[in-house]
């Protein structure tokens, strides 16, 4: 069994599409980044990379290589998912936290849940998505920048 951690923050921009879980969110500002910049998938791609012990997302998707410039995080995902595979890994489960003031997320947070157990060939109740506002705190709480968290479970075959 080996344990992973991820973390990942982008600022809320005018003009982005905001992609969180690879579930499109309704709002009038997106994630700046150099793919969709989808934080959660991101931290989840983070965790599990880290819980096989093959560095980190920016090792393997480096936001300077034009291949991954509005990429949907569901792919840098699935190419996570297959390098960790690869290693003889299977995923036991997967628990986040998306950290943001707004939008109001718990009505996307079923379809995330079945979308990133769709791209690691698990069940939807083993990926826990869950969201916390800071109450007004910090960059997320100030409505900047939205925020996530994930820890993932492998074990080996």
């Amino acid at each position: 069994m080996r344990v992973g951690l991820g973390f990942d923050l982008h600022p809320l921009v005018k003009g982005r599409t905001l992609w969180l879980g690879g579930v499109e969110i309704p709002f009038e500002w997106g994630l700046q980044g150099y793919s969709d910049g989808d934080v959660l998938l991101h931290c989840i791609a983070d965790a599990l990379l880290g819980a096989a012990g093959l560095k980190d997302i920016g090792h393997h998707f480096p936001s300077e290589d034009p291949r991954y410039r509005g990429l949907s995080s569901i792919l840098l995902l699935k190419d996570t998912y297959k390098m960790v595979s690869t290693r003889g890994y299977r995923v036991v489960n997967v628990d986040t936290v998306i950290i943001a003031q707004r939008p109001r997320l718990s009505p996307h947070r079923e379809e995330m849940a079945r979308r990133i157990a769709t791209v690691l060939k698990i069940a939807p109740p083993q990926v826990s998505v869950k969201s916390t506002t800071t109450d007004g705190l910090g960059l997320c709480g100030r409505g900047e920048a939205i925020a996530a968290q994930a820890v993932v479970l492998l074990a080996g075959d």
